[in-house]
């Protein structure tokens, strides 16, 4: 690991940090061995204010004491920060982002703003660890020093490109189609109205059947000396809400050259390691796919906090009678598909040195 100066921690300033996914990031950073919250910043109307009285707290532990009496500062690029971790919302992101990177702050985005851009990594590093080589392009490319974009995919996203990952090491994954049961929590505060999500399942969630289809493609593909250059796999998506609180559940159907038997696939599912294991990354799980041999899991009341949330968990892998194999996955959306991943991006990131302290 890059040390930090003196031997100390690395100073992680969390933009959006009085919403759902900023309450996640500053909650899985409490006591981390490598990071420290150094800054909370937030909206306007929050700047200013002690962090305790401008976070509407939603989690079942209580703000850490460091952080409550932080003052939350603006969204501004003189954040006494070594990286920044974002959980700003899409429709302020985008610019934000570029302004810290382009002074100099390393920037981990949940936000979809920057994922497709071709010099911006869309890092899940268990998978494309490679990709980000790309850094060395976008600083070259923008004229940035030692700021730069890094991007995680989308809450459902993650959920289905580790299981395909595992796939892929194995098999050629040709076609795919996913069916999404996705929790509540993924909406945000306040997120769905009661009267529109109890005893009711919503087939429609705006973007994310786009994003599943398009950020899985680019995952799974190469960094090539053109840029990304996307998997030629097939991917179609239909994503619903449920009243569920955590965890989204995805039924996968996918055809893989050769046709191989279900005991081949459960094997490449139970036996997959990822490249970066060895870096001993804080908050990277041992294994990161659980393969469950109940025919009633994964379950998200059971099943969402596997490897502290940050595991997914794959059961029910039988014949398809149309693709081949089909398989559930269970992911948590708020950890590993939000802040669990932004952090594990910028454990990775500090480890191969992309990062050095301002």
């Amino acid at each position: 690991m890059t040390k930090a100066p003196s031997g100390g921690r690395w100073r992680v300033a969390v933009l959006g940090a009085t919403g759902a996914v900023g309450q996640r990031l500053i909650q899985l950073l409490e006591n981390h061995p490598w990071f420290e919250v150094s800054a909370v910043a937030a909206s306007e109307r929050s700047a200013g204010k002690l962090y305790s009285d401008a976070a509407r707290w939603l989690l079942e532990t209580r703000i850490p004491a460091s952080v409550a009496s932080m003052r939350v500062l603006p969204c501004a690029s003189n954040l006494e920060a070594d990286l920044a971790l974002s959980g700003l919302d899409a429709r302020v992101a985008g610019g934000i982002e570029h302004s810290l990177a382009e002074a100099g702050i390393p920037v981990i985005s949940n936000a979809r703003n920057h994922r497709m851009e071709p010099d911006v990594p869309l890092l899940v590093p268990e998978i494309n660890a490679a990709h980000a080589e790309a850094l060395t392009v976008q600083r070259s490319r923008r004229g940035w020093k030692s700021g730069f974009l890094v991007t995680n995919p989308n809450c459902s996203t993650v959920g289905l490109v580790l299981p395909l990952a595992a796939l892929s090491a194995r098999f050629t994954v040709k076609r795919v189609s996913v069916s999404t049961m996705q929790a509540i929590s993924g909406a945000g505060y306040p997120g769905v109205a009661s009267l529109d999500i109890l005893g009711n399942v919503i087939p429609h969630i705006a973007g994310e059947e786009e994003k599943m289809e398009t950020e899985t493609r680019k995952i799974l593909g190469r960094l090539g000396p053109d840029g990304f250059e996307p998997s030629k796999c097939t991917v179609s998506a239909q994503c619903h809400r449920v009243p569920v609180q955590d965890g989204h559940l995805l039924a996968v159907s996918t055809d893989l050259e050769g046709s191989p038997s279900v005991d081949a696939v459960r094997d490449a599912f139970a036996s997959y390691r990822s490249s970066i294991e060895d870096l001993e990354l804080p908050s990277h799980p041992k294994p990161v796919i659980i393969l469950r041999d109940e025919p009633d899991r994964p379950q998200p009341r059971l099943d969402a906090m596997a490897g502290g949330g940050m595991a997914v968990t794959v059961g029910r892998v039988r014949p398809c009678p149309i693709l081949g194999i089909k398989f559930n996955v269970l992911v948590h959306n708020t950890i590993r598909g939000a802040a669990g991943a932004a952090i594990l991006n910028a454990e990775f990131l500090v480890a191969k040195g992309h990062v050095q302290a301002r």
